[in-house]
């Protein structure tokens, strides 16, 4: 069984690493699509605009831990030069956008571990922290819609 699984994932991992770059470009968007539609209702709780629910606030929260961490493989080098809306920067300021990176898995992970037990004014901070990682990055890392 372990063998299987080791061949599996070699094969899976280098499979994976074949993908067409606009593949990778639909991957990537597909998660981030996914990552906005389950912090929206986490940061209409935050400002207020709805109730804060702490069930759907653990539900979002695990989501966006998860989420976080997807679509950063599907930036592989080639696809530089797709059709998208990511910034040269990406490519040109790896160390840059992997911070950007961990800056937002942190804040989600802290998110997730926040969900359940503190109390309001500490969820409403960690969803706040979530939404600068994302808009940081976006601000140095993305194109304008």
């Amino acid at each position: 069984v372990v063998l299987s699984l080791a061949l599996y994932t070699g094969y899976a991992g280098h499979a994976y690493s074949q993908a067409p770059p606009e593949v990778l470009v639909k991957q990537r968007q597909a998660a981030m699509t996914l990552l906005g539609k389950y912090y929206g209702p986490l940061a209409a709780m935050a400002d207020g605009k709805t109730p804060l629910t702490k069930e759907v606030v653990a539900r979002n929260a695990g989501y966006l831990d998860a989420l976080s961490r997807m679509p950063w493989d599907g930036f592989a080098p080639s696809t530089a030069t797709a059709v998208s809306r990511a910034l040269p920067a990406v490519f040109s300021n790896p160390t840059g956008f992997t911070s950007a990176q961990d800056e937002l898995i942190s804040a989600a992970a802290k998110l997730f571990s926040l969900a359940t037990g503190a109390d309001r004014a500490a969820i409403q901070s960690a969803i706040g922290t979530v939404g600068e990682s994302c808009g940081g990055c976006h601000k140095s890392f993305r194109r304008p819609s």
